[in-house]
């Protein structure tokens, strides 16, 4: 049971990890409006918390992959386990957040590479568990 709460757990991570970049590029014009910031200060800023956002959630999800899991091939789950957690939360933003002024509407182009990074996604994952594997056949060897 309780590598089941860590695999979801783990799971509801990395749709939190792809959701946040996702929610900042769509909303660029909301927060702009909002902020009373310009467009490229928001976008200066949605880069930045890409940036933290990549590079963050990459090592904690690796060390908590290697820690929780410790070699069992059950995190290779985490590769579609993220999908309902993802839907779940675009629907509860969407519900507590709709967009009531039109021009919040994100352009079409933004759709394109939320598409492509929705495809790209699932090979992120496998990399990072397979990375994580191999780091940790090599601790065993090595000792």
């Amino acid at each position: 049971m309780k590598c089941f709460l860590k695999l979801n757990a783990v799971a509801c991570v990395y749709a939190l990890l792809i959701l946040i970049p996702f929610e900042l590029m769509a909303n660029v014009y909301r927060i702009s409006r909002l902020a009373n910031w310009d467009i490229e200060k928001v976008n200066l800023f949605t880069e930045l918390i890409w940036m933290l956002d990549i590079i963050g959630g990459t090592i904690l999800l690796f060390l908590l992959t290697r820690k929780w899991f410790d070699g069992r091939n059950v995190k290779y789950w985490t590769t579609i386990l993220w999908i309902p957690y993802l839907m779940l939360f675009i629907y509860i933003i969407a519900s507590l957040f709709p967009i009531t002024y039109g021009g919040d509407v994100p352009t079409p182009a933004t759709g394109f590479i939320i598409m492509g990074g929705l495809i790209m996604y699932p090979f992120y994952i496998l990399v990072l568990n397979f990375v994580e594997t191999l780091s940790n056949v090599q601790q065993t060897e090595n000792r």
